[in-house]
Protein backbone atom coordinates (compact mmCIF):
# COMPACT_ATOMS: atom_id res chain seq x y z
CA UNK A 1 0.00 0.00 0.00
CA UNK A 2 1.18 3.66 -0.79
CA UNK A 3 -0.19 6.72 1.15
CA UNK A 4 -2.00 8.82 -1.05
CA UNK A 5 -0.54 11.67 0.16
CA UNK A 6 1.19 13.37 3.14
CA UNK A 7 -0.52 13.67 6.34
CA UNK A 8 -2.68 16.52 5.83
CA UNK A 9 -1.50 17.99 9.22
CA UNK A 10 2.03 17.71 7.97
CA UNK A 11 0.87 19.78 5.10
CA UNK A 12 -0.70 22.05 7.00
CA UNK A 13 2.12 23.08 9.45
CA UNK A 14 -0.65 24.96 11.92
CA UNK A 15 -2.99 22.10 11.69
CA UNK A 16 -0.01 20.22 13.13
CA UNK A 17 0.64 22.43 15.38
CA UNK A 18 -3.09 22.69 16.44
CA UNK A 19 -3.42 19.01 16.76
CA UNK A 20 -0.46 18.89 18.64
CA UNK A 21 -1.74 21.62 21.47
CA UNK A 22 -5.00 20.17 21.19
CA UNK A 23 -2.97 16.39 22.23
CA UNK A 24 -1.20 18.14 25.24
CA UNK A 25 -4.57 19.97 26.41
CA UNK A 26 -5.77 16.41 26.81
CA UNK A 27 -3.06 15.59 28.96
CA UNK A 28 -4.11 18.17 31.52
CA UNK A 29 -6.23 15.65 34.17
CA UNK A 30 -4.98 13.25 36.41
CA UNK A 31 -5.44 9.98 33.89
CA UNK A 32 -1.77 8.66 33.94
CA UNK A 33 -0.37 8.65 29.75
CA UNK A 34 0.25 5.23 29.45
CA UNK A 35 -4.13 4.89 30.33
CA UNK A 36 -4.09 7.66 28.06
CA UNK A 37 -2.25 5.97 25.17
CA UNK A 38 -4.17 2.63 25.59
CA UNK A 39 -7.45 4.35 25.35
CA UNK A 40 -6.03 5.26 21.90
CA UNK A 41 -4.82 1.73 21.18
CA UNK A 42 -8.39 0.83 21.65
CA UNK A 43 -10.18 3.79 19.45
CA UNK A 44 -7.35 2.84 16.50
CA UNK A 45 -8.47 -0.73 16.55
CA UNK A 46 -11.84 0.30 16.28
CA UNK A 47 -11.49 2.40 13.61
CA UNK A 48 -8.46 0.18 11.94
CA UNK A 49 -5.44 2.46 11.85
CA UNK A 50 -2.59 0.56 11.07
CA UNK A 51 -0.17 3.94 11.81
CA UNK A 52 -1.87 4.70 15.35
CA UNK A 53 -2.03 1.09 16.72
CA UNK A 54 1.58 0.93 15.70
CA UNK A 55 2.05 4.31 17.53
CA UNK A 56 0.14 4.01 20.59
CA UNK A 57 1.38 0.67 21.85
CA UNK A 58 4.93 2.07 21.76
CA UNK A 59 3.74 5.27 23.47
CA UNK A 60 2.17 3.10 26.05
CA UNK A 61 4.62 0.68 26.79
CA UNK A 62 7.27 3.71 27.06
CA UNK A 63 5.06 4.76 29.51
CA UNK A 64 4.80 1.86 31.56
CA UNK A 65 1.86 -0.16 30.78
CA UNK A 66 2.20 -3.92 30.72
CA UNK A 67 2.48 -6.23 28.36
CA UNK A 68 -1.09 -7.96 29.94
CA UNK A 69 -2.88 -4.70 29.38
CA UNK A 70 -1.66 -4.23 25.83
CA UNK A 71 -2.51 -7.37 24.51
CA UNK A 72 -5.35 -7.27 26.43
CA UNK A 73 -7.26 -3.90 25.27
CA UNK A 74 -8.97 -5.10 22.39
CA UNK A 75 -10.60 -7.51 25.33
CA UNK A 76 -10.64 -5.07 28.37
CA UNK A 77 -14.52 -6.65 29.43
CA UNK A 78 -13.32 -9.75 29.73
CA UNK A 79 -9.73 -9.37 31.55
CA UNK A 80 -9.15 -8.88 35.21
CA UNK A 81 -6.21 -6.07 34.04
CA UNK A 82 -8.71 -3.11 34.29
CA UNK A 83 -10.03 -0.96 37.42
CA UNK A 84 -13.12 0.20 37.10
CA UNK A 85 -12.70 3.75 36.42
CA UNK A 86 -10.03 2.55 33.62
CA UNK A 87 -13.12 0.28 32.21
CA UNK A 88 -15.54 3.41 32.36
CA UNK A 89 -13.18 5.32 30.19
CA UNK A 90 -13.00 2.38 28.05
CA UNK A 91 -16.35 2.50 27.38
CA UNK A 92 -16.33 5.99 26.99
CA UNK A 93 -13.73 5.23 24.17
CA UNK A 94 -15.87 2.56 22.47
CA UNK A 95 -18.95 4.97 22.32
CA UNK A 96 -17.54 8.36 21.23
CA UNK A 97 -15.43 6.17 18.73
CA UNK A 98 -18.63 4.00 17.40
CA UNK A 99 -21.36 6.92 17.56
CA UNK A 100 -23.37 6.11 14.33
CA UNK A 101 -23.94 3.09 15.37
CA UNK A 102 -26.89 3.41 17.88
CA UNK A 103 -29.02 6.29 18.29
CA UNK A 104 -28.20 7.49 21.33
CA UNK A 105 -24.39 6.86 20.96
CA UNK A 106 -23.34 7.87 24.71
CA UNK A 107 -26.08 6.49 26.81
CA UNK A 108 -26.66 7.68 30.34
CA UNK A 109 -25.39 4.82 32.11
CA UNK A 110 -21.80 5.02 30.35
CA UNK A 111 -21.44 8.60 30.90
CA UNK A 112 -22.99 7.71 34.67
CA UNK A 113 -20.08 5.26 35.09
CA UNK A 114 -17.55 7.63 33.85
CA UNK A 115 -18.79 10.36 35.90
CA UNK A 116 -18.70 8.14 39.34
CA UNK A 117 -15.05 8.01 38.60
CA UNK A 118 -13.54 11.14 37.46
CA UNK A 119 -14.27 14.58 38.02
CA UNK A 120 -14.92 17.47 35.02
CA UNK A 121 -10.97 18.06 34.51
CA UNK A 122 -10.45 14.04 34.18
CA UNK A 123 -13.70 13.99 32.06
CA UNK A 124 -12.40 16.41 30.05
CA UNK A 125 -9.14 14.38 29.09
CA UNK A 126 -11.22 12.02 28.56
CA UNK A 127 -13.80 13.25 26.14
CA UNK A 128 -10.55 15.30 24.34
CA UNK A 129 -8.12 11.90 24.46
CA UNK A 130 -10.93 10.37 22.60
CA UNK A 131 -11.85 13.22 20.15
CA UNK A 132 -7.82 13.68 18.88
CA UNK A 133 -7.46 9.80 18.23
CA UNK A 134 -10.20 10.00 15.88
CA UNK A 135 -9.29 12.69 14.26
CA UNK A 136 -5.43 11.41 13.89
CA UNK A 137 -6.90 8.20 12.58
CA UNK A 138 -9.41 9.94 10.04
CA UNK A 139 -6.24 11.70 8.92
CA UNK A 140 -4.37 8.34 8.77
CA UNK A 141 -7.09 6.39 7.07
CA UNK A 142 -8.29 8.74 4.35
CA UNK A 143 -4.66 9.46 3.24
CA UNK A 144 -3.00 5.58 3.54
CA UNK A 145 -0.48 6.28 5.97
CA UNK A 146 1.46 3.46 6.05
CA UNK A 147 2.46 2.22 9.58
CA UNK A 148 6.72 1.77 10.69
CA UNK A 149 7.19 5.03 8.99
CA UNK A 150 6.63 7.01 12.42
CA UNK A 151 8.24 5.72 15.35
CA UNK A 152 7.73 7.63 18.66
Amino acid sequence: MQPRMTNPAMVAPDAMKAMGAFHEAAKKGNIPEGFLELMCLRASQINGCSVCIDGHWRLAKKAGETDDRLFAVAAWRDTPYFEPAERAALAMTEALTRISDRADPVPDEIWDELIRHYNETDIASVVLTIAAINVWNRLNIATKQQAGFWRP
